[in-house]
């Protein structure tokens, strides 16, 4: 598997515009607020089941849980939720930061059993080439952003197994430890915030 170097050019960056039904119901902020980008993985097994989730209604607002935007293992982007609105991807961390899911199994479909913790799905270098150029263009789009996160920094909450009472697990463990933070890095000037 190659891996881009820091002399490698970015990959063009082609965004599908795909709202989701609630937008307009998400809280409006000025992109001046934003000063941190949050990686997530979907933890589904594709870009369907995401948007199925992401469309389900969980708050009384009309509003569910999404990021921003959301790349498929292929590169394929599509923006769900501008900057410009507050999406529910980050318990604590909304208002200030902008959310991007990374199509990846993760712990799907026992995400909170003892015995499949295991976050072993590895992400595609189309998938890496396309979050990096995403990051970029985010980088000159909005002037506060300096600082980014995994998911699994920010909410270290642990939760009793589904399966095991007695046995604490990760809420979130996303993006995981797979996920290629030197090579991601190394492409971008943000600095990595671990609470």
């Amino acid at each position: 598997m190659s891996h881009p170097s820091r002399t490698t050019p970015p990959a063009p960056l082609q965004v599908k515009a795909a709202p989701l039904p609630y937008v307009s119901l998400l809280e409006p902020r000025l992109l001046t607020q934003i000063d941190l980008v949050v990686i997530h993985c979907t933890e589904l097994p594709d870009l369907a089941m995401a948007r199925e989730f992401a469309e389900t209604v969980r708050y009384a607002s009309g509003t569910g849980n999404s990021g921003h935007w959301y790349i498929d293992r292929d590169g394929h982007t599509q923006a769900w939720v501008p900057p410009e609105r507050i999406a529910h991807h980050v318990r604590g961390w909304n208002l200030r930061s902008v959310g991007i899911e990374l199509v990846n199994r993760g712990r799907h479909p026992h995400w909170l059993h003892a015995r499949h913790q295991a976050m072993d799905v590895p992400y595609p270098d189309a998938q890496i080439a396309a979050l990096v150029a995403l990051l970029q263009d985010l980088q000159a789009r909005l002037p506060a952003l300096r600082l980014i996160a995994g998911h699994q920094d920010l909410d270290t909450e642990q939760v009793p197994a589904e399966d095991d009472p007695g046995v604490l697990v990760a809420r979130k463990q996303d993006p995981g430890p797979l996920f290629p933070w030197e090579r991601v890095l190394a492409q971008v000037g943000l600095e990595r915030l671990v609470p």
